[in-house]
């Protein structure tokens, strides 16, 4: 059983000296990408997928399940910043819906999601971790930001570095470990009772790859926020 989608190679491509590998981790990021994509020309539109008419006046089910997410999500991001969520609702939006809807695939028959790999979760992690000084740079400075690594004590420095590193890590190999766990007790299971028990583990699988899904963007948005500092103004969007 292979444990990681990142050990199926699909073919190389010659660049330069080296081959670069399309793994089935690849091939089920841009199968993602492609769904978020079309299912967001589609709703724009108002019209489904290859539209090229004005948006309906009435909206459709899909635009209110997306007005739906949106404004949960603003919700979150006011209440934990404190601050109005626009400026940050692109970047954890996104996150949100990338896994969100990679573990949502999981329905899909042959379908791998990628957030089963390590790889695509450290990716993950690591925009994460340059976001954070992004955003706390454009609202406090970059000299304010800096001396935020010598508070309380300039003794702390290589504390506030590791522990920048750290959470970092954690949040790819929790994010990992839910997903990729969940995927190889269901193929378990699919072995063992091919029958009912695998459409229930499946539900389940659906059900965690939500939470995970909100666990990360929340997380993603405490780290923000606790770089940015704690804001004053009106949450509501």
């Amino acid at each position: 059983m292979e444990l990681s989608p990142d050990t199926t190679i699909l073919a190389t491509v010659p660049l330069g000296f080296a081959e670069f590998p399309i793994t089935l981790t690849l091939v089920m990021t841009w199968c993602v990408m492609a769904v978020l994509v079309l299912s967001s020309i589609g709703i724009i539109r108002g019209l489904g997928l290859g539209a090229r008419r004005p948006a309906q006046l009435v909206p459709t089910r899909a635009q209110m399940a997306l007005e739906v997410v949106v404004g949960l999500l603003e919700d979150q991001i006011g209440e934990i910043s404190r601050r109005k969520p626009g400026r940050f609702l692109p970047f954890i939006g996104t996150l949100f819906l990338f896994i969100a809807v990679s573990n949502l695939l999981l329905v899909v028959p042959g379908f791998v999601p990628p957030t089963a790999s390590l790889s695509t979760t450290a990716a993950l992690a690591l925009a994460v971790l340059f976001a954070v000084p992004v955003f706390a740079v454009a609202e406090r400075g970059l000299g304010d930001y800096l001396l935020g690594y010598l508070r309380p004590s300039p003794v702390m420095l290589p504390f506030n570095l590791i522990g920048e590193v750290t959470r970092t890590l954690a949040l790819a190999i929790r994010l990992y470990g839910n997903v990729m766990s969940g995927t190889v007790i269901a193929a378990i299971l699919i072995g063992l009772t091919p029958l009912f028990l695998p459409v229930v583990m499946d539900t389940l699988g659906l059900i965690t790859g939500m939470i995970q899904a909100y666990i990360f963007a929340v997380l993603a948005m405490v780290y923000i926020a606790a770089a940015v500092g704690p804001g004053t103004e009106d949450p509501a969007p």
